[in-house]
């Protein structure tokens, strides 16, 4: 309908695997008598579109790094850093939707090797809006899945007002998942344990009472 949360349809899908994407898929049609694929076309447009629906498939290749193919991957995104947006985008999208995550961490590391620069940095400068939200997503994923989790939750909380949804979702969806691995990266770049940051922003919001206790209680330690 109205508004699409780009932020949770990237999070999510960037962050499961071939055999969650394709529960959520039957779970989404006998919910709502159609496919998320089909959804995700009427909702969204252009490469942005076709790249959740790449996600959505829940085909992404599994298994180790293959060394020659990795160093012919980072060839191929390097020389596309030079092309127009476009076709830029489009062989982007072919690889970082595509490849097994061991395999892509291998290419970002040859990356570096043909262009001096790290990913990350390419997509930061070259793309803008959710095009960009959603390779850095899965980028960040890649390198490490807990501290991208840490990185939405403090977006979720700091400042004035929260995003209740976020901040339920990946607490609750991480829970007994990886989320004292979350807590760990989440204190490490933060420098303050992520039990405390929920009771000091959350305070300063409406998330009080019984939902603040429960989101205290599911982050477990105060680390």
């Amino acid at each position: 309908g109205a508004g699409t949360d780009e932020h949770a349809l990237i999070e999510i899908l960037v962050t499961r695997s071939n055999e969650e994407i394709q529960a959520m898929n039957a779970a989404y049609r006998n919910a709502y008598k159609k496919s998320l694929e089909e959804a995700i076309h009427s909702d969204t447009s252009g490469h942005f579109c076709r790249i959740l629906v790449s996600l959505v498939q829940g085909a992404r290749e599994e298994g180790p790094a293959d060394e020659e193919r990795a160093c012919a991957d980072a060839q191929e995104l390097a020389d596309a850093c030079n092309a127009e947006s476009d076709d830029m985008e489009m062989k982007f999208m072919s690889i970082l939707c595509t490849r097994s995550f061991p395999h892509l961490r291998r290419v970002f590391q040859e990356f570096v090797k043909c262009t001096n620069k790290d990913i990350e940095q390419i997509i930061k400068k070259e793309m803008s809006g959710d095009v960009k939200n959603a390779f850095y997503g899965i980028v960040r994923s890649v390198k490490n899945q807990p501290s991208y989790f840490s990185d939405r939750l403090y977006k979720a909380m700091k400042g004035l007002g929260t995003d209740d949804r976020a901040l339920i979702r990946i607490m609750v969806s991480r829970s007994e998942v990886d989320l004292f691995n979350i807590r760990k990266e989440f204190k490490e770049t933060h420098d303050v344990p992520l039990h405390e940051f929920i009771q000091v922003e959350t305070m300063i919001g409406d998330t009080s009472g019984d939902y603040r206790k429960t989101l205290l209680i599911l982050c477990g330690g105060e680390d």
